[in-house]
């Protein structure tokens, strides 16, 4: 399969210029929260781990936004599927968890976000708006629509990026305002997550035809390749592309059906490990509690 995507050529298989993206943000990331922190009103500098957390996260973004496997994202779906899952699961955990607290609190408290933020991360709410986000973009009318034009599909994209960051601030943040949930809310949280995602991941596993045009049809396939390889070069391309059936390895049917356990699978390790965080963070914040028996001696 790698030799047959050459023909695609350079940009459309490693997207240089979203690669410089990266760069740029990992680079902004390194000045603005070290040596020119205190132009920012900064306070500590980041720990390694913290560094590790965003590099980590920027590298996976690139990764799965413009290595090959975003190419690979408009003709399998188990490819993205993969990306949707650590582009809407495992990114923004990472980064999250990455920034540190004093940009977070700027971000929060600034005068026009934080009323907004105040509410959309309230559980019921975030919880609502991202699985029923995704929910709906999985519905195949809104599916093949946000692979029709590169502007519909960053626009829709970034709407769920924004989600998912807002479903899980609630979990990592530990303002007063945003966590408000107790150890056991949150792994509750955490299980309604796994719950709600669950429709969309089963209407894919256990549809027995295929269900987006993006995927199967030639005119609609082409549309949602164009969003990743430049027309001149899609074009100029020799062999007739009919279909993805052209480069996979799989069925429609069966690619579909193992990109919803892909999408299950991922979101079941990655909730996990969240829950075991939360667990043990818990299970250590009572080990240290001193218990307050006071033992009376004759």
């Amino acid at each position: 399969m790698w030799l047959e995507l050459q023909i695609f050529g350079f940009r459309a298989l490693w997207s240089p210029y979203f690669f410089m993206f990266c760069v740029v943000l990992g680079i902004l990331f390194y000045l603005i929260t070290g040596p020119y922190r205190h132009k920012f009103g900064g306070g500590d500098k980041p720990t390694v781990k913290q560094h590790l957390f965003i590099y980590i996260g920027l590298f996976l973004l690139y990764l799965v936004k413009g290595s090959p496997v975003d190419l690979l994202s408009h003709i399998m779906l188990t490819a993205h599927m993969t990306q949707m899952a650590v582009y809407l699961l495992v990114f923004p955990i990472l980064i999250i968890k990455g920034i540190p607290l004093w940009i977070w609190e700027k971000v929060v408290y600034a005068p026009i976000i934080k009323p907004i933020i105040k509410v959309l991360t309230k559980p019921l709410i975030s919880l609502l708006l991202f699985n029923g986000l995704f929910s709906l973009y999985h519905i195949p009318v809104v599916f093949d629509f946000s692979k029709s034009a590169p502007i519909w599909h960053f626009i829709i994209h970034s709407i769920l990026l924004l989600s998912a960051f807002i479903v899980f601030m609630p979990l990592l943040l530990p303002f007063k305002e945003i966590n408000t949930m107790t150890p056991l809310m949150k792994i509750g949280y955490i299980f309604a997550n796994g719950v709600l995602i669950t429709p969309a991941c089963v209407l894919i596993i256990f549809a027995n035809e295929p269900l987006y045009a993006a995927y199967m049809e030639g005119g609609a396939w082409l549309d949602a390749l164009a969003l990743c390889v430049p027309n001149d070069i899609l074009s100029g391309i020799s062999i007739p592309l009919s279909g993805p059936e052209v480069f996979s390895p799989l069925s429609t049917v069966l690619d579909q059906q193992l990109g919803g356990i892909i999408m299950k699978v991922l979101q079941e390790i990655t909730y996990l490990t969240l829950l075991g965080r939360i667990f043990f963070n818990w299970f250590n914040s009572k080990s240290r509690e001193i218990d307050p028996i006071t033992v009376e001696t004759n």
